[in-house]
């Protein structure tokens, strides 16, 4: 319901190279895509996209890997990134539906409910079910002021996979539309197991009702520490109109606001809300660059292209011949870490990669070496700004993380 910003930008930029820049990149191959999980495995969002665009990076045209990158990063809270890559699935197989659901949930979670209603009725007209659109068009009516919609379409998507989130919504809605009694009572086999989501909808079906007080109690059990914070959003949302209470109880996004408040987003939300940058054009342009390749998935007619570009690793995180130290020109880094021993910085790169095994997979560490301090690097990079959106990507991931660029002449050497 809410939107963070995780993707792996840097993968599809090196997948976007002609084939003509692999020689500014020197170094082994990439690392195979990741198996998918084993059938009744679950497997997490952050794992899903970084599989699936380890796949891209090799096979910019394979629609399962663009279907699969778009869900994960709709999971994620991404929307515009998500956007992107059901776009590029759609010029794949036009003639799929499955595309055009993804596109109207990226806009649903834009807060652009009308084009999202757009394009759940063009995913109809190709074959997709009431059911299959359901839970994000009762979202999408739901930012517009209809909640009898809504709540039709809510109570369609309640025996679907995502029951439990559909049940969630209804009760948001029937409070936006001052049935409090039923809305509670719809939440009560969430509540019976202690569903933390259900717990966060009680707390803001009460504040809905003008129950600022119950919702406060409600938020300690499991936000311990926040009410007091969450307290002028509780006394607002009784005064909104409908479309309004939407949107601030799904997304945290209040009348006025440019963007959604991330104290109280994170509260309403399943996941935490932060600054939306525009993705999707990144993505477009780097997925439309790229080499088509061809691709033997099932749900794809086979498409016969030119040879597939050089692996991710190879180009977005590259390599040099040898591992020892040695001048080289002006180049492009991300610094995870700094201290001031080097030997310490080998210990430090195995333990954040043991952390982020996803996001750091087949790539190989850096020193810098300065006379206050040495630098733990990853890199190099093509240029400053693929530096910088990989930057920005570990620091979603919660990996601490900047650009960096070494000097003309700087010694950079590989940790053994």
């Amino acid at each position: 319901m809410g939107m963070v910003r995780t993707t792996l930008l840097a993968l599809l930029a090196a997948a976007a190279l002609p084939g003509s820049a692999a020689g500014q990149y020197i170094g082994g191959g990439a690392p195979p895509p990741p198996p998918p999980p084993a059938a009744g495995t679950p497997e997490t969002p952050e794992a899903a996209l970084a599989r699936n665009i380890r796949i891209l990076a090799g096979s910019p045209r394979n629609y399962d890997a663009l279907v699969g990158a778009g869900q994960a990063a709709l999971d994620l809270g991404d929307a515009q990134a998500a956007a992107g890559f059901f776009g590029r699935a759609e010029e794949v197989h036009p003639t799929s539906w499955v595309p055009k659901i993804g596109q109207g949930a990226a806009l649903v979670h834009l807060l652009e409910p009308q084009a999202a209603l757009r394009a759940f009725e063009q995913a109809q007209r190709l074959g997709a079910t009431q059911a299959s659109v359901a839970l994000e068009r009762g979202l999408a009516f739901d930012l517009l002021g209809d909640q009898a919609r809504a709540q039709s379409d809510y109570r369609v998507a309640l025996n679907g996979i995502d029951g439990a989130e559909a049940r969630r919504r209804l009760a948001l809605s029937l409070g936006i539309s001052g049935r409090k009694a039923e809305a509670l009572a719809i939440l009560d086999p969430l509540l019976a197991r202690r569903d933390p989501g259900a717990i966060r909808t009680r707390a803001l079906v009460l504040a809905l009702s003008g129950d600022a007080a119950g919702a406060r109690t409600a938020v300690t059990v499991v936000a311990p520490g926040m009410a007091a914070s969450m307290d002028p959003f509780f006394r607002q949302l009784p005064s909104l109109r409908p479309n309004e209470k939407a949107a601030a109880v799904h997304f945290g996004q209040l009348p006025g606001d440019d963007q959604s408040s991330p104290a109280y987003g994170s509260y309403a939300s399943t996941v935490p809300v932060g600054p939306r940058p525009d993705r999707m054009a990144e993505i477009e342009q780097l997925l439309k660059a790229s080499p088509s390749v061809s691709t033997s998935s099932a749900a794809t007619p086979a498409i016969t292209q030119p040879v597939p570009p050089p692996p991710a690793a190879q180009l977005a995180i590259a390599q040099p011949v040898v591992a020892r130290a040695a001048p080289a020109p002006r180049r492009y880094w991300v610094q995870l870490a700094s201290g001031q021993s080097a030997a310490a910085l080998a210990d430090q790169f195995r333990r954040i990669k043991s952390r982020n095994s996803e996001l750091l997979d087949g790539i190989s560490g850096y020193v810098a070496e300065e006379p206050s301090k040495a630098r733990l690097l990853i890199g190099p990079f093509r240029d400053a700004d693929d530096a910088r959106i990989f930057a920005d990507d570990l620091e979603t991931a919660r990996v601490d993380a900047f650009p960096w660029t070494s000097a003309q002449g700087q010694a950079v050497r590989k940790l053994p």
